[in-house]
């Protein structure tokens, strides 16, 4: 029988990134134009490549997928966080709690496959540029967005059902500023060795998969590259890979950045950095890197606007 203390609790409170009123009106105002900016330059994308016939291909096919995930990625997790640092009101029930978990996982680690499929894509136009529209068929195209969407969604269903049979009589606060894995199992008095198994198992597969899939491809890239024998037609061949590699570079790189810090830096401090980068600045960045330097998707956009705007000649 259950010692009387370990009662269900209804709620958690987050403890978010500070507790000073001060702190919290200046990071509300901070992250709600970031957010805005996430959404719109995002959406803009999507619109851009549905409405534009030249942007049907399977690089902005896959470029919408990632626009699409990077806004519900930011949408998980900032506009609870926004809300809380507005209203000072932290409490989140626990089913909410579950459900920005399991969207959490579910966008984060879509957001890793594609990348990985993006660079499959761009290894196929620059190593077989003559066989690239047999081999990214739309049917292809459809099993490497397909395939990363089953899967993450059955982690996020694991993690999950696993979370939602622990009981928590630990204390309520996540010292975080949205539900996760880790610190949520900090807070649980049941077992939690399966869990734990099964973030490490999850954990090497879905992080490790994705970013070895990029490295190979990049590397027969390069390869492939160097073989080319004028200057003009290897910047071509890299020009196409330019802001894949920026995304990539961020993404990883921020990841690499904050866990590969001192060991005097907190657990809990190196979660909330990278959560932030990964899920509020590089969303928002992916647009601007995506659109600045492409004159196709400049033409698109410029086209969208012209077509949404009314004419004032």
């Amino acid at each position: 029988m259950e010692p009387a203390n370990r009662t269900r609790l209804s709620e958690f409170i987050l403890l978010g990134l500070s507790d000073k009123p001060a702190h919290q009106t200046l990071l509300f105002w901070i992250f709600l134009p970031m957010y805005l900016v996430t959404l719109v330059g995002n959406l803009l994308i999507v619109s851009a490549i549905l409405t534009d016939a030249h942007l049907h291909t399977p690089m902005y096919f896959f470029l919408c997928n990632l626009s699409l995930v990077d806004v519900l990625f930011s949408s998980t997790t900032v506009p609870k966080m926004l809300a809380n640092l507005h209203t000072r009101s932290r409490a989140i029930p626990f089913a909410g709690c579950l459900a920005q978990m399991y969207t959490f996982h579910l966008f984060g680690t879509m957001d890793s496959f594609l990348l990985a499929v993006m660079a499959i894509d761009r290894f196929v136009a620059i190593v077989y540029p003559l066989r690239y529209s047999t081999i990214m068929s739309p049917r292809v195209c459809g099993l490497l967005v397909g395939i990363p969407w089953t899967v993450t969604n059955v982690q996020s269903i694991v993690h999950t059902t696993l979370m939602a049979r622990l009981t928590f009589c630990a204390g309520a606060e996540i010292p975080h500023f949205f539900c996760d894995l880790m610190p949520l199992l900090k807070l649980s008095c049941s077992d939690t060795r399966l869990n734990e198994l099964v973030v490490f198992v999850f954990g090497l597969f879905m992080g490790f998969s994705p970013l070895l899939c990029i490295v190979i491809s990049y590397v027969c890239i390069f390869r492939a590259v160097f073989k080319i024998p004028s200057a003009q037609g290897k910047w071509k061949a890299f020009s196409t890979c330019g802001s894949h590699l920026t995304v990539v570079s961020l993404f990883y790189g921020t990841i690499f950045a904050v866990y590969l810090q001192p060991a005097s830096a907190s657990s809990a401090q190196k979660d909330k950095a990278a959560a932030l980068m990964c899920g509020v600045v590089i969303p928002m960045l992916n647009p601007f890197i995506y659109s600045l330097r492409n004159r196709d998707m400049k033409a698109a956009l410029r086209k969208l606007a012209m077509t949404v705007l009314p004419s004032h000649a």
